[in-house]
């Protein structure tokens, strides 16, 4: 497959009734695109890191139904049945990762566009059309999002900084550009955006074990784009830091807390200290999908755990095994960092920070944007 036209990878190619994701577990080493027909190969796609990254997953779960529905042939139900076989699929493809609020946010969104549809349609037909447009139109807003993050971020890290602004060096962890996402990417849209700016020095990416999505992919993308990058060990931020190489750190997000508290990527947290000792400043960059306002803090949100195999075996479980027979594993793929530790969060509608207070006022900064009404339709995610 042929890259994005503006040069970025693609993780998704789309054209209505067919849908292929790119095996991001072969990469670096093979370009693979696999052909999903239907929900039940999204939820495998997903559950098996096929495709990743909180964006993206939402992105293809949503796809893979529309795929399927567009080749659906033969449907004598009523348009009941239609808003049950759709509203079916969606909890199956949300059961595919728990710790990521996009899927979810994307499936609740999805149901209300169905209800709505139902509610006017004269067959089921219309129904399955109206899901089919109204998943390709997310796909075009993420990409969309994704470059007003980007933007936003840039221009924020940038205005903060007093020394020499073409001597910035970001650090991000695990997975965030366009391989996460529908195209750009969030916290690496960051860095590729003060690229484009002509003022990063140079990018820092972690390994991010146990799945090595830094190493893989995130160093894949920088080299692809010809982005200044060095790749460092997961344990080697502090030493980077301590010798004062790094002016910001950005990561992404798989979920946020109505405080600010975040889910991302196990050993997210641990940057997140080591940046706080070293007053480095620490962003998030997520959209506004991926903020759950249903959660008052971190501590509801449930951490996925994954398969003992990822740590057991190289190449993320891929591989020959290289730990001891018999040892127990604990492999959560997720950490949550305090807010306390955040400098702010970058989303598409600008940069929540905090004003003399160890929270973020997310519920203020969603009243700005939407004339109050806190559950305007970008924090539109519900239980």
């Amino acid at each position: 497959m042929a890259p994005a036209a503006d040069n970025t990878l693609q993780s998704i190619s789309y054209n209505r009734g067919s849908l292929q994701l790119l095996d991001q577990r072969r990469l670096p080493l093979e370009t693979i695109y696999l052909g999903i027909r239907d929900a039940t190969d999204g939820w495998h796609a997903i559950k098996d890191m096929v495709v990743r990254g909180a964006p993206a997953i939402a992105i293809a779960a949503a796809l893979s139904l529309a795929v399927e529905v567009s080749n659906l042939e033969g449907f004598d139900g009523t348009i009941n049945d239609a808003v049950s076989y759709l509203t079916m699929k969606l909890d199956y493809l949300v059961s595919s990762r728990p710790t990521a609020v996009n899927l979810s946010d994307a499936a609740t969104k999805l149901k209300e566009v169905i209800s709505n549809a139902a509610a006017t349609a004269s067959e089921a037909k219309s129904v399955f059309q109206a899901y089919i447009e109204a998943a390709e139109i997310m796909l075009e807003d993420d990409v969309a999002s994704n470059k007003a993050i980007g933007s936003f971020g840039a221009n924020f890290i940038l205005h903060q900084q007093l020394n020499d602004p073409k001597k910035l060096s970001v650090l991000t962890h695990c997975n965030t550009g366009s391989l996460a996402t529908a195209g750009f990417g969030t916290a690496l849209g960051v860095i590729r955006a003060l690229h484009t700016e002509g003022v990063l020095e140079r990018a820092y990416c972690t390994e991010t074990r146990p799945f090595n999505q830094g190493s893989r992919l995130t160093a894949f993308e920088l080299v692809h784009e010809k982005i200044p990058a060095t790749l460092i060990a997961d344990s080697a931020g502090a030493a980077l830091m301590k010798d004062g190489r790094v002016n910001a750190v950005v990561v992404g997000a798989d979920r946020v807390a109505a405080n600010g508290d975040t889910a991302n990527k196990i050993g997210t947290y641990s940057l997140a200290l080591i940046a706080k000792h070293h007053n480095v400043p620490f962003f998030v960059a997520a959209p506004l999908t991926s903020i759950d306002l249903s959660l008052s803090s971190g501590k509801e949100i449930v951490i996925e755990e994954r398969s003992p195999k990822e740590l057991l075996n190289s190449r993320g479980g891929l591989g020959e095994q290289i730990a001891a027979s018999g040892i127990s594993v604990w492999n959560p793929a997720f950490d949550v960092t305090p807010a306390n530790l955040i400098t702010g969060i970058i989303t598409e509608k600008g940069v929540i920070t905090k004003v003399d207070a160890e929270d973020f006022d997310i519920k203020g900064f969603a009243q700005k944007i939407a004339g109050s009404k806190v559950d305007a339709e970008d924090f539109d995610y519900k239980r």
